[in-house]
């Protein structure tokens, strides 16, 4: 098949690039290199079946190319950047989906939605199922995030009554691995370069909040089932065992063999207190569940990261 990727070559994204041609997939990445950084597709330029687009969704899409699949992963993903320019996040979310919809519908193409967890806010649920309507702070500075994935997955769900756009919607739970950006300001990536440099591990709140963090290759894996079934969604995919943010400082303290000390400061507005996806649709409608327990996924993060230092430092 001939399959567009936008964000592709953002962390996630990447991955999935890298994955389709795997299977044998021509790829055409499209990326507007905001969070996007040309060093996580370099290997795939050798491809001869991979292309790179630089485009911006908010703008209109006029590729003269034919695509079966679209697979939108085009928006800033963590709390430093999609709060950098929040106007341009919930414009990606809009006018972008928008854009790639119009796009999808042209084409007759299937195309998912990288919705997030995000949409369930500071949950009242727990764990939170699909069905859940989640509790979301409109005015806070997350919501050009969470509101923006919840009118993404609105538009959506309109374009497919109104126009039978083939679409399938995910809600991505935190998600880790190689290719992370070191400065993204997730919590696995600030601990872990904090924990290699001997820094103070920073801690928002008493470290007792919990997420569910799920290795980026089980996620891809989720991605490509998902696309490739009947299920429109919107499906939960993420790892159900759940730590508190404290346990992960010390996994990380303890792999590294770093000499860091934690470092408390004030929790963040909106910072949600518990994250755990329910996988009973995943399990049952494309027969998935993470394999990578967090101490594995760990070390291979890890492993990445001082690679990372060591050769920029070369």
């Amino acid at each position: 098949m001939k399959i567009l990727v936008t964000g592709g070559a953002g962390f996630i994204g990447s991955h999935l690039c890298r994955y389709l041609l795997g299977k044998g997939h021509e790829v055409v990445c499209l990326d507007n290199f905001f969070t996007g950084k040309s060093k996580n597709i370099l290997d795939l330029k050798k491809n001869a079946k991979f292309k790179v687009i630089p485009h911006d969704i908010t703008n209109p899409i006029n590729i003269q190319e034919h695509f079966d699949r679209i697979y939108n992963l085009a928006c800033p993903a963590s709390p430093v950047h999609y709060q950098f320019d929040p106007i341009k996040t919930v414009k990606a979310n809009t006018l972008g989906v928008i854009n790639i919809l119009e796009f999808a519908k042209l084409n007759g193409a299937r195309i998912l939605q990288a919705s997030t967890s995000e949409v369930y806010g500071d949950p009242l649920e727990h764990p939170q199922k699909e069905t859940y309507k989640g509790n979301v702070n409109t005015l806070g500075p997350r919501a050009c995030y969470d509101e923006g994935k919840r009118v993404a997955e609105t538009l959506f769900m309109d374009y497919h009554r109104k126009y039978k756009v083939p679409i399938r919607i995910v809600r991505i739970f935190n998600t880790y691995g190689p290719s992370m950006d070191k400065n993204d300001g997730r919590v696995v990536s600030n601990f872990i370069m904090q924990a290699l440099k001997n820094e103070p591990i920073t801690m928002y709140g008493e470290g007792k909040q919990t997420r569910s963090f799920c290795y980026v290759s089980d996620l891809i894996e989720g991605l490509y089932r998902l696309m490739e079934s009947d299920c429109i969604g919107p499906i939960n995919l993420g790892n159900p065992r759940e730590f508190t943010i404290i346990e992960l400082a010390k996994k990380v303290v303890k792999i590294t063999g770093s000499k860091s000390k934690i470092e408390y400061k004030e929790l963040p507005q909106d910072d949600p207190t518990q994250r755990k996806p329910d996988i009973t649709l995943a399990k049952k409608f494309l027969r998935w569940e993470p394999k990578i327990q967090l101490n594995e996924g760990l070390k291979k993060t890890i492993d990445y990261f001082k690679w990372l230092i060591k050769n920029e430092d070369a």
